[in-house]
């Protein structure tokens, strides 16, 4: 406990994690500004092409954000730390190390699922409430049935804060970790859905982006990802993201000169 109330005090006494937490939660103003944009052009368009008229699910779209504010903080909660030396005197208080990146992971997690959360029903019901029947009633629907995806969408974002963690413990490296998880989000995603089949389909069914849909067991038709996956396998996916990089950034922490 007290080396999780250090570390808790070291990441929320940083002016970049309030800045950090702010930009991501303001995805729900972005998500606001979007929909009243949607409805402006929806009710200035003539009545024969309303009813062919679509919105993209915004709370989908716009995910992102906080995907990638998060996914930066939890690498900087660790990169500044070699970046400061601070790593130094940390690892001379708790000489096993280990517990330094697992009080981090248990913070970093927690900030991101807040966050995840608040901003994915966040952004679904400022958009349901400019958008109304509009749109052919795409936000007219059941609260209930949209729900497995908020939830899934939401778990997405302490999924990158724990992976920006890993990585920076594994890099040391801001700068490299940051671009690992912007490829993940932007590049890595294009590459694959210009890629022949079936190869296509299967790389794009373990990216992240994928990964939400198929937990609820829905489809990716209608994007580049794949949909091979059953929500089980979606799940195992999804928890070896942040897993993985941080299992092996334990193992790096304890074997190696800081």
């Amino acid at each position: 406990m007290s080396v999780l109330t250090s570390e808790w005090l070291k990441i929320r006494s940083v002016r970049s994690t309030h800045l950090i937490l702010g930009l991501g939660l303001g995805t729900v103003l972005l998500g606001f500004a979007l929909a009243v944009m949607a409805a402006g052009m929806y009710d200035a368009a003539p009545p024969e092409k309303q009813p062919g008229a679509r919105v993209a699910n915004l709370e989908e779209v716009l995910v992102i954000v906080p995907q990638l504010c998060l996914g930066i903080l939890g690498t900087l909660a660790i990169t500044s730390e070699y970046a400061t030396g601070l790593i130094r005197t940390s690892a001379t208080i708790v000489p096993r190390r280990w517990p330094i990146l697992a009080a981090k992971a248990a913070i970093v997690g927690a900030l991101g699922l807040a966050v995840g959360l608040l901003t994915t029903f966040g952004t679904y019901v400022v958009t349901r409430g400019v958008l109304g029947d509009r749109f052919s009633g795409a936000y007219a629907g059941a609260f209930t049935d949209r729900l497995p995806l908020l939830i899934a969408l939401g778990l997405t974002v302490p999924t990158f804060a724990l992976l920006g963690l890993g990585l920076g413990a594994l890099l040391r490296s801001s700068a490299g970790a940051i671009a690992i998880i912007v490829g993940l989000v932007y590049v890595i995603p294009m590459v694959i859905g210009n890629i022949p089949e079936p190869w296509s389909e299967r790389l794009g069914s373990v990216m992240i982006g994928a990964l939400p849909r198929q937990l609820i067991g829905g489809s990716n038709a209608s994007s580049v990802y794949g949909s091979l996956l059953p929500p089980a396998l979606a799940a195992a996916c999804l928890v070896a993201y942040a897993a993985v990089p941080l299992l092996a950034a334990t193992w790096l922490i304890r074997r190696k000169d800081i």
